[in-house]
């Protein structure tokens, strides 16, 4: 460490300070009467002591201050990170890797760290800091892995990354694309067998997750071939164990590629699992890609929505294509003037543009119960739910703002987020009102300022739903959208879920579960649960209690936690299977009960390729300075790592400068001072 002391004040300033000290003992010692039986000695200790502490205080009030320099020195870091998916186990070779490989990466790593620092990283669909690899996960993305690596270590000094890996991916994108991001050299240990081997494969499952009752639906599988020139292969699809289509295909090529085509036929409602498998040809190394399974919920009705317009507008064609998106519904649209249908088919009535020539439509909804949502009013007039005082044809510019304590339904992070971005849209100026149990998602922002002025409402009256959306300009959050994210799914996540809300009919049980139908075994399940009084109001006193049983009829209870006006579960990770819940709560001793299913599906990628891929690790290796070794040759890979003169401490140099009179130790020497001359004149003075 280095020490300096600078200062700002004029030289003589330094010369005035020892006069005063000088001043002020002769001041308090000279001459005087009170000292005259003092003895010489005892005399001359207090008047140093009083010349130095007034010396000392004076130099104090000067600009006088104290510059340190701090030398640090950081060790290089060593990342080791280990392919922690089920694809380096999948083959005849994964006892090895198990026990022998393992022994000798950790005799790699107690001789690394006498040198360096090692952190051991597991990667798989995600990273996490661990050091002992279980070889469970069902993805592998090693994209994923260099970009935590350089989020998470970019302020540390690394000194290289040992990815011990297979090379196959199957997540993210190809990670030569941002290796080289990472400034210091990647080795690779290559893993696996790179032998091409016989094998069948059903490569991918093309489908909707969604089918309508009654309705044809197209599945497309990708099958994969290798080494099996001149075979014939049988594909085909079962449901409830029974087969329901096949296709035999004839093998002509070694690496051969074939893409099935079925039709299936949506014939019973409610969460489908369907079977597709191939042919087992006899001298298969790997039959585990030769089956796969994929589950669709059949709807058995599809909701009308039509969108009415009293004037072409670009906000129109936003909603329909975001409409449009979702396979859940039927789009109709007209301009109002033209509309002559029924109302009564729909499930949604969109108007955009609501004048008073209108209300004969919104008293037909009325009639129907049909719920509706006004988009872009050009009047204030006879809007439910919102009162609005304005001026004729004056406008604000407002930004979106969500309304935090919005409760109705959910949305994303991501879109909240998106909200801070998107564009101001025009809307009426005035004082806005809200009636009783109308709801904002979206409030306006004026310039800095958040207010309480609605651009999006919900309401209820007398169980039928509707909206309003205050503001002209839709079409823009649309473009805002695409621009930030290349597409528009954060856009149509606002329409789809508005939509969703208006268009379900109203629950009117006092318990309600939300829980999802399908999710994949690498998805948190989330639940949620809301409690009503027989006033229909939201209640969170009594405990939610539920139970999960999975298909071996193991069964694990779970209590909801509550929220301000909800209940929340969150059950994690689940294996792959079907299970059934029971959710049970006793209101007013009242025991409510509801009951469902949820259908986790299996992640197979790690099962359908396990041929390794060793031309990308030397890749990966190669184009940032590093080497490719085999598990054999571990020794070597020290020495490279312990050779390499790029692989060094690094040197960091902090500089601060504090003012000398808030060092601490100063303090206490005059203290000391003070308390010395104190007591002197204390014991042998008059004072």
């Amino acid at each position: 460490m280095f020490s300096q002391i600078i200062y700002n004040s004029p030289w003589y300033y330094f010369v005035i300070c020892p006069l005063l000290g000088f001043g002020f003992t002769l001041l308090l010692y000279f001459k005087n009467k009170k000292n005259v039986d003092v003895p010489k000695k005892i005399n001359s200790t207090s008047l140093v002591l009083r010349f130095l502490t007034v010396s000392c205080v004076a130099f104090l009030l000067l600009n006088i201050f104290l510059k340190q320099v701090k030398n640090q020195t950081q060790n290089p870091t060593i990342l080791l990170a280990i392919d922690n998916s089920s694809s380096m186990v999948a083959l005849a070779d994964s006892s090895f890797v198990k026990n022998e490989f393992l022994k000798k990466l950790n005799a790699f790593n107690k001789t690394i760290s006498k040198t360096f620092t090692v952190k051991t990283i597991l990667f798989g669909s995600k990273t996490q800091v661990a050091k002992t690899p279980e070889f469970n996960e069902k993805e592998t993305d090693i994209e994923n892995l260099i970009n935590d690596v350089e989020n998470n270590y970019s302020n540390q000094n690394i000194g290289a990354l040992i990815i011990a890996s297979d090379g196959i991916y199957n997540k993210g994108a190809n990670p030569l694309f941002v290796i080289e991001k990472l400034g210091y050299p990647v080795y690779t240990i290559a893993m696996g067998d790179t032998n091409e081997i016989k094998d069948v494969a059903i490569q991918k499952i093309n489908y909707n997750q969604i089918a309508y009752l009654g309705n044809n639906f197209p599945v497309e599988v990708l099958v994969s071939a290798k080494n099996f020139i001149g075979k014939e292969v049988t594909v085909s699809v079962l449901h409830n164990a029974q087969k329901i289509a096949q296709q035999t295909i004839k093998i002509n090529a070694n690496n051969y590629l074939s893409t099935c085509n079925f039709t299936i036929n949506a014939g019973v409602s409610g969460v489908q699992r369907y079977f597709v498998t191939t042919t087992v040809l006899e001298g298969e190394k790997n039959s585990l890609n030769n089956s796969q399974q994929f589950i669709i919920e059949v709807i058995d009705n599809r909701e009308k929505i039509v969108v009415l317009a009293n004037a072409p507008h670009p906000d129109v064609a936003a909603i329909k294509d975001a409409i449009l998106n979702s396979t859940t519904y039927d789009v109709d649209y007209d301009l109002a003037a033209d509309f002559k249908k029924t109302i009564k088919p729909y499930s949604l009535v969109i108007i955009h543009g609501f004048n008073a020539s209108n209300q004969t439509l919104i008293n037909d909804c009325k009639l129907n119960n049909v719920p509706v949502w006004i988009v872009n009013p050009t009047t204030t007039d006879n809007l439910n739910g919102l009162k609005i005082s304005t001026s004729l044809n004056k406008f604000n510019d407002a930004e979106p703002s969500i309304n935090k304590t919005f409760g109705l339904f959910m949305v994303s992070d991501e879109l909240k987020k998106l909200m801070k971005e998107l564009p101001p849209l025009k809307t009426f100026f005035g004082n806005y009102s809200l009636s009783n149990g109308a709801s904002s998602l979206i409030n306006q922002r004026i310039g800095s300022i958040e207010t309480e002025n609605p651009l999006l409402i919900f309401n209820e009256i007398n169980g039928l739903k509707n909206a309003i959306f205050i503001g002209d300009g839709l079409w823009r959050w649309k473009l805002r959208d695409f621009a930030e994210h290349t597409n528009t799914n954060l856009f149509n996540e606002l329409i789809s879920k508005s939509i969703q809300y208006l268009s379900v009919k109203s629950d009117k049980s006092f318990f309600r579960i939300t829980a999802p139908k399908i999710c994949s075994e690498n998805e948190t399940v989330e639940l949620s649960a809301e409690v009503y009084n027989k006033s229909y109001e939201l209640v969170t006193e009594p405990d939610v209690i539920l139970t999960l049983t999975n298909s071996d009829k193991k069964k694990f209870n779970y209590t909801f936690s509550k929220s301000q006006n909800a209940y929340k579960l969150n059950i994690g990770l689940l294996s792959a299977g079907e299970y059934k819940y029971e959710a049970k709560t006793k209101v007013n001793n009242e025991m409510l009960i509801k009951q469902g299913s949820i259908v986790v599906k299996e992640l197979i990628s790690e099962k359908i390729n396990t041929v390794a891929n060793h031309n990308l690790l030397f890749q990966l290796a190669t184009k940032t300075g590093g080497k490719l070794v085999y598990p054999n040759a571990l020794t070597n890979l020290e020495t490279q790592i312990l050779n390499n003169q790029l692989i060094k401490p690094i040197t960091y140099s902090q500089t601060t400068t504090n003012p000398l009179i808030e060092l601490k130790w100063l303090i206490f020497i005059l203290l000391a001072l003070l308390s010395a001359e104190w007591f002197i004149r204390k014991r042998y003075m008059t004072i």
